[in-house]
């Protein structure tokens, strides 16, 4: 791509084209729906600046042969001619019938790269090559399908600040198989995430302290260490290493020693105990006690202004905190 750094006006003029061209497109195609099937009207097809470069040295054989009245250049140059019209109408039909089943955004934080998931559909009896998916501004993905295969490919896009972020464009292109051109689609595709507040990362406040469960509540199952609860009578499957031997030595039915995880505290994430913070550094911090009391293995509550929500533990309560999180004030 070239730059335009020591021209302003240039990179002014391409910025107001792309952005025409973009409005343009989206007039003339609509908004996008899963499943898609990608008709030609939607393609478009333009030479790489390799097939500019051939259509110049095609042009220069040409007149040298109609100067020197030389058949075998003009034969020459008519077979490579031939050969660039085919593999533009090759480009083209690597994506024309090309069918988008489903697109998926996962959630991310604000100013890192998050993930769309596309699941597409060859049902051609021909492979596709040479295939780049992108979501401006980030690097291309570049695949293949195999013929009448269904595969699903990753994409990254840039999250931007906290709150909901709406994927404008996505650019599917090809540009085999000689790449003397390039063909590409847009999709106005429904895409929707919610962006949370970056944690706070190093610089961030330790938990607030909770409480132990009381006694006679469930206990929470975690990771981490261990502990011994209680024995219970043996299951086909269990591992023979934690059967009770010495009580079975004894006269007892076959045990096995139960164990447990040890209960995690119940935490209230309170904004009212950041109130000396500003706004976005206090959901930062409050984002990153959230993870915390998440990988700590404990029951966490949020209460943000008139929003309360109670202790518990687990994705569902992480995604409810963060999103929460991501939408205060918005």
């Amino acid at each position: 791509m070239p730059s335009f750094g020591r021209f302003p006006f240039l990179s002014e003029a391409r910025t107001a084209g792309e952005r025409w061209l973009t409005a343009w497109a989206r007039r003339r195609q609509g908004e996008d729906a899963t499943p898609l099937t990608l008709r030609s009207r939607r393609l478009y097809i333009l030479p790489t600046r390799a097939g500019l470069a051939a259509g110049v040295l095609l042009l220069l054989m040409l007149l040298a042969g109609l100067n020197y009245n030389n058949s075998l250049a003009l034969m020459l140059c008519f077979l490579l001619a031939g050969f660039t019209t085919v593999s533009m109408h090759q480009c083209h039909r690597m994506l024309a019938g090309l069918r988008v089943h489903r697109a998926d955004v996962e959630s991310t934080f604000a100013h890192q790269l998050g993930i769309i998931t596309l699941q597409l559909d060859n049902e051609d009896s021909r492979a596709r090559q040479g295939l780049m998916l992108r979501c401006p501004p980030c690097e291309r993905q570049r695949f293949e399908l195999a013929a009448t295969s269904v595969r699903s490919v990753d994409l990254p896009y840039q999250a931007g600040r906290r709150g909901r972020q709406r994927i404008e464009r996505l650019e599917l292109a090809s540009n085999a198989p000689l790449a003397l051109f390039r063909a590409w689609a847009w999709l106005h595709l429904p895409l929707e995430v919610i962006v949370y507040p970056t944690p706070q990362g190093e610089r961030a406040l330790p938990p607030p302290r909770g409480q132990r469960r009381r006694t006679g509540e469930q206990r929470v199952r975690v990771g981490g260490e261990e502990e011994w609860a209680s024995l219970r009578s043996y299951r086909e499957g269990d591992s023979p290493r934690r059967v009770a031997w010495k009580a079975y030595a004894r006269g007892a039915p076959l045990m096995v020693a139960h164990y447990d995880a040890p209960a995690g505290v119940h935490r209230l994430l309170d904004a009212a105990l950041l109130s000396e913070l500003p706004l976005e550094a206090r959901l930062s911090q409050l984002a990153q006690w959230v993870l915390e009391c998440e990988r700590l293995g404990d029951n966490y509550g949020l209460r943000l202004g008139n929003l309360e929500l109670p202790p518990r533990h687990g994705p569902a309560q992480r995604r409810a905190c963060l999103e929460a999180l991501a939408l205060y004030g918005l």
